[in-house]
């Protein structure tokens, strides 16, 4: 495979996906609009990745050449290359799209992959390059990395970005650190019912046990008990529904757990508990497994709970949560966000939990 290309020189592009490429064994192209951090990176030509909590030891990223996009010669580098990773913010992808029509040839067919968390990335990409001869996919960001002094990077030790298969046309990367994942919209609702849930449990049954460092409430052992019998039956009913294997599931979960209850990795119950009234939705992060765990006869009392106190929830800045609830009751809260019939197993237990003051 020719050089592959990451437009995004910033701690995604560089402490995560420059890892796993190099990992990969691949020859790495960064390019970035910030013509300092191109400098840095071109004066030192390797930065290190040292990971949370010593877990491994640390890392360096040495086989890359990096470019700006006024550099002389960047277009060369795209006449060379196939594979294209973009990680810049949400925000950034028009002005991404621009540059990248400007260099692409026009002879050959490029994949590219988006690494931004946003909303349908690869279509606000696709538009702003305005060309025929490319396929945009999506990935999923799973890996927390923070910048350390001078351009190193602090990195949980995440194995693999998994991306959109269909998205690709049928293009796999040879690189065994990227996943192509067929299903794309399956894997997302796996993520969301795997590594949100479990955030859930954990910000908002620390937030009512008076927690306010995330880490410090995923490490209660309380907690921590329900959490892991939350994930047991996660796995359980995943794996049933999509066909997951369980070795795989098992440690698709494990990994959110070893991020969440890493110390190292600073957060706060706030943040992770903020805006309820999403993570209550119909069919989100705590309501959308709880359907599943019914649909094949599981307990799901400790996402219950855990909706139980979302509505309880009261934080400073949440306005529009407490605005909810100044005109809802909770019983129109479990039937109106909640999308529950009031004939539902579930909406007797939640509404059950906060009447009766159960809810510890």
């Amino acid at each position: 495979m020719s050089k592959i290309v990451v437009i995004g020189a910033g701690k995604t592009g560089r402490g995560f996906i420059g890892r796993l490429l190099q990992e990969a064994e691949k020859e790495i192209v960064f390019v970035d609009k910030n013509e300092e951090l191109v400098k840095q990176l071109r004066e030192q030509g390797e930065f290190e990745v040292r990971f949370f909590g010593g877990v491994r030891e640390s890392y360096k990223v040495n086989n890359f050449e990096v470019f700006s996009w006024k550099t002389e010669g960047v277009k060369d580098v795209f006449a060379e290359a196939e594979l294209i990773f973009v990680s810049v913010g949400g925000q950034n992808l028009k002005d991404v799209g621009v540059e990248l029509s400007k260099v692409l040839a026009e002879e050959k067919h490029y994949y590219i992959v988006t690494a931004e968390n946003a909303s349908k990335p690869s279509v606000t990409l696709k538009e702003a390059i305005g060309k025929e001869n490319i396929s945009v996919s999506e990935s999923t960001v799973f890996c927390t990395t923070i910048e350390d002094e001078g351009i190193h990077i602090n990195s949980e030790n995440y194995p693999y970005l998994q991306c959109n298969a269909e998205l690709l046309d049928g293009y796999v990367p040879d690189v065994k650190t990227i996943k192509v994942i067929n299903n794309f919209s399956d894997f997302l609702t796996r993520k969301l019912y795997t590594y949100n849930a479990a955030s859930c449990v954990i910000a908002y049954l620390g937030w009512k046990k008076g927690y306010t460092n995330y880490a410090d409430a995923a490490n209660d052992e309380e907690i921590l008990e329900l959490l892991d019998k939350n994930y047991e039956i996660t796995n359980r009913v995943l794996c049933k529904e999509f066909g997951y294997e369980w070795e795989d599931q098992k440690e698709f979960a494990q990994l959110s757990k070893n991020k969440f209850c890493d110390r190292t990795i600073v957060d706060t119950v706030a943040r992770n508990a903020r805006d309820p009234q999403r993570k209550l939705a119909a069919e989100e992060r705590i309501m959308g497994p709880i359907k599943l765990m019914y649909k094949y006869g599981e307990d799901a009392s400790v996402l219950e709970k855990t909706a139980a106190v979302a509505i309880e929830y009261d934080n400073a800045g949440e306005d529009a949560w407490k605005q909810i609830k100044a005109e809802k009751s909770v019983e129109e809260i479990l039937t109106d966000i909640c999308g529950l019939e009031k004939e539902n197993a579930a909406y007797k237990n939640i509404l059950s939990l906060i009447k009766d003051g159960t809810v510890k």
